[in-house]
Parts: structure tokens; sequence; C-alpha cells
């Protein structure tokens, strides 16, 4: 008895270390499917090529002008109060966000939250109302020259008064000349095109044909080919709160992103590859940001409503792909914002996702970002989310701050090493969740950099990134921008890969696991 179990020994420990290693083994080097299944429209312009008035959508930011007046309309203190025509240079309190009903219908949101409204013909305007309905909504009219007249659902425009006031009573129907109705529409900001603004620009018909065309086409099988070939053994896969209400989620947004992420499974899991879902986009929008699927650039997701929806999102996604083979983790919400996200909300937050999680998967990864903006990933070292199986995502991008850019080329890379590289050693040695840079990007803001210079700052950022004890993941496969680009920066060359010794172990050597399993147990 006891010469047959020590037989059994070295075959089920041989057995065992490689069950484990063909589960998961090392870092991940990883790339992320943006663009896809959450919009962004910088990755792909054309996607808006066919909205009418496509300078008009949600959140795009506008100031009148009165033309004989030369006064800007002005809601007083930034909302709450009477609308006026007075100001001589316009800020904050004259500017507004679009609300788009259709290409012709907007609502006007101040930049205190309320609304612009008008009871009747002959009234006032007030920036007074909490939350739009018909009397809330204007039409617009313009011309060649951005000239327009806002007209009330009664019929009658808007005009400004000679006592500096907005009403509804101009008299008939105005032309483009220097009347009291008419105003110059200056467009300041139109940054934001995301999921909200192509449905609601388009509306429900044709954006479901533009998306499932998108949707069928930006992401297939032999992205997935491409991805093994060149070592990439994770894809992280950014997704939107309605997913998890497919296939007829809340208007605007557009159904059909399920079917393209269980693809996703299916094609990693041919090639080796394994998939973090990343909560990209969570109701009420977590950073103001277009891939957030904001409609004005506002932030409402940390309240009690939102959370427990966003969990509810958290538990749908574990409990549909817990079991399947190609899941590495579930990142709980992407870059919230360190100006609109109290600290001790996203804890409970992440506390509660990490539960979650672990009710159907006692092994995936629970990814927590940290919060952009002036924060220090620290803070989520010292915050106790879960015992197992925790990853703290850091974004780095040589970009979106002044503090990049004037630097030179061996500036941003002396960056890398000292900076970067100091603060993954700090945190690999810290008693806590591993590091996971989970976007960086072959760019920054020098000009007319080379070849060799992109290579150079390429090489830079993978040899400290692949000291993080989870991995990295660069952003993104396809854009049109090319050095934002993978496969653009593989395919020129502008980014060396080289071996990794880290790679997960392949299907070929997971089969001769099998087989050297069989003939030890058959010895």
């Amino acid at each position: 008895m006891g010469t047959g179990s020590c037989s059994w020994v070295l075959p089920v420990t041989i057995c065992w270390f490689l069950f484990l290693s063909g589960v998961y083994s090392g870092e991940v080097r990883g790339v992320n499917l943006g663009g896809w299944l959450v919009v962004e429209g910088w990755i792909k312009p054309s996607l808006f090529d066919g909205i009418a008035n496509g300078d008009m959508l949600d959140g795009t930011q506008v100031q009148f002008e009165s033309v004989p007046l030369q006064k800007y309309v002005s809601a007083e203190n930034g909302g709450g109060q009477a609308v006026t025509v007075d100001k001589d240079v316009p800020s904050s309190w004259e500017t507004f966000r679009l609300w788009r009903v259709s290409e012709t219908e907007f609502q006007f949101r101040s930049f205190g939250g309320q609304f612009l409204t008008c009871d009747d013909e002959g009234d006032s305007v007030s920036a007074t109302a909490e939350s739009p309905a018909t009397k809330e909504t204007f039409y617009v009219e313009r011309n060649s020259d951005n000239r327009v007249h806002i007209k009330h659902k009664s019929g009658t425009y808007l005009q400004a008064t000679l006592a500096n006031q907005l009403t509804a009573d101009y008299p008939g129907t105005p032309g483009w000349d220097d009347n009291m109705a008419t105003f110059e529409m200056i467009i300041v900001a139109n940054n934001l095109h995301g999921d909200y603004q192509l449905a609601n620009g388009y509306g429900h018909d044709k954006a479901k044909q533009v998306l499932t065309e998108h949707r069928n086409n930006f992401i297939k099988q032999e992205d997935f080919i491409f991805l093994y070939r060149h070592g990439i053994n994770t894809v992280r896969i950014p997704v939107g709160w309605w997913i998890s209400q497919d296939p007829n989620p809340p208007p605007p947004f557009i159904g059909g992103s399920l079917a393209s992420l269980d693809n996703a499974f299916s094609w990693a899991q041919m090639y080796d590859i394994r998939c973090i879902i990343d909560l990209h986009a969570a109701p009420g929008s977590q950073n103001g940001m277009e891939h957030s699927a904001s409609r004005d650039g506002s932030i409402g997701w940390p309240s009690p409503e939102y959370i427990s929806q966003s969990l509810d999102v958290i538990d749908f996604l574990a409990s549909r792909y817990a079991d399947h083979p190609a899941l590495l983790g579930i990142e709980l919400l992407n870059e919230p914002s360190a100006s609109g996200v109290l600290l001790d909300d996203l804890v409970s937050f992440y506390s509660k996702g990490y539960e979650t999680v672990r009710n159907y998967s006692s092994i995936a990864y629970v990814i927590i970002c940290q919060r952009i903006g002036n924060a220090d990933p620290l803070e989520l070292y010292q915050a106790n989310i879960g015992s197992s199986n925790i990853v703290v995502d850091l974004h780095y991008y040589n970009l979106f701050d002044p503090f990049f850019v004037n630097m030179s080329a061996g500036d941003n890379i002396e960056f890398i090493f000292k900076s970067r590289q100091t603060q993954l050693q700090a945190l690999n040695k810290a008693n806590g969740p591993l590091v996971f840079i989970g976007e960086w990007v072959n760019e920054w803001n020098v000009a007319s950099a080379s070849q060799m210079d992109y290579q150079d700052f390429g090489g830079a950022q993978l040899q400290v990134y692949d000291t993080a004890s989870f991995g990295w993941a660069y952003w993104t496969l396809k854009n049109d921008r090319k050095h934002w680009d993978f496969e653009w920066n593989i395919n020129n060359n502008y980014l060396q890969l080289g071996d990794s010794s880290k790679q997960k172990i392949s299907r070929g050597a997971w089969l001769l696991a099998l087989a050297m399993c069989f003939y030890l147990h058959i010895l």
C-alpha cells in the first residue's frame, strides 16, 4: 500500500504543476479592444459622419450672442434664476450644454445644471427647470453663417429685448438680418463622441445599423490570430453598463454588444488568449468623458442608485462568464474621476464588487482602477477590498498633462525609468494587490520624432512595464491615429515586442502536459 502510494506522488505532482501552468502563468501582455463595444469617436471618427447637425450633439457647449445688441445670453449665477442678454464677454454663465431631442430640437443646460424654460408665448426665459420636458424644448433654425433662431413650442421665436431680457414674443417670422430674434451661435466645445451621442444623434434605427456594422467588422477572429502570433496573451475588453440589458437596453443605447463579447470569448479560447472584462462606462458616468457614455460631460455615477445598478452589471457579467475558460478577470470600473468620486464611495463599491465576483468565482482576478486626476494609487493599497487575486490598474500616458508638453524624446524616456519604474518598484514591494498597467501607448508630445525615437520610447515602456507584477495592456488594438494603433506599430516596426519568457503555456504545451500525465499514469 505504501509503495503504491509513493509511485503516484511524482505523476500527481507533475500533473498538478502542469495544470496550474496551463491555467495561468506569468504576467499579462495584453491589448485593449477599445472603441469596439464602447464607442470613442476619436478612435474611429467616421462612425459619426452621417449625423445631421453633427456639430450639435449631446454635450456640445454653445454660446449665443445677440446680433443687434452684441451681448451674450447669460444664465445669471450659472442658473436658478432669470436669463439675461447683457454680457460683453462670455464665460461659464454664458455657456450651455445641449441635450439633443432631434436634429432640430434641443434643450439647453446651464452651468449649474438647470435647463432653460419658458411657460408660454410672451413669457420670459429662465434657467430654473431641474429636468427637461416639453416647455424646456426649443427648435433651432440655423443658416450657413451660424446665425440661429430659437423657437418656443408655441411657435413664437425668442428675442433679446432692449431691457436685456430673453422673451418668447418676437412678432412673425424673423429673417437673417440684424433683428432681435437673430443670434450668432458659437460652438465652444464639441468633444463628446460616445455611445450616447452616436445613438441619440442618428436615432435608434440608423444607429443600430451603424453599430451593428461596426461591431461585426471592427474586431474579427483574424485579429485574435494576429495577437496570438505576436505573443499577446490577454485582451482587455471595455463594455458599457447597458450590456447587461441586452438585447433591448434603455434608450438611446443600442443592443448587440453582448453577442460580440461572446464572440470575443470564443475567439480568445481558440487562440490561448485570456479576457479581462472592463466596465468602461458606468450608469450616470464615472468621469464625464465620452468613453463613459456621459450625455453632457456631467459625472452622476456616485449615487446609491447608480452604484447599485453597477453592481447588478458586475453580477451579470460574473454569472455569465465565471466558468468560461478564457476569463482572466473583471475590472469593476474604469477611470473613476478623483474630482467627482469620493474615495470612501469608491472603496465601498470595490469591496461589494469583489464579493459579487467571488459569489461566482474564487479565482477570477478582480481588478480595481485608480482614480484619474489628483489621486495616489497607494490609496487603494491601504484599502481592505478583498483577500485574494486583487489587481490595481494604473494608466500611464506621457500625455494629457502640461508637465509633458515641452519634454524632448530623451526627457520622456528618462521619466519612464526614473518616475514610472520607481513607482512600480514601490508598488510591487507593497503588501497588497498586484500591479497592472491597464492602459499605455507609444505616443507622446514630441514633434517630428523619428522611427528610432518611437522605438526607444516604446522599448523603455516595455522594459519597465514588464516588471509590473500583473502585467500590461496597450491602448488600443485599432485606432485611426496610427501611433495609438497597436497593429500599425507592430506592422511598421515602431513597437518591438521581442520575446517574453513569461508567456502562459501554449495549447501545444497543454496537450503535451495531458499526454505526460497519461503516460505517467500508465507507468
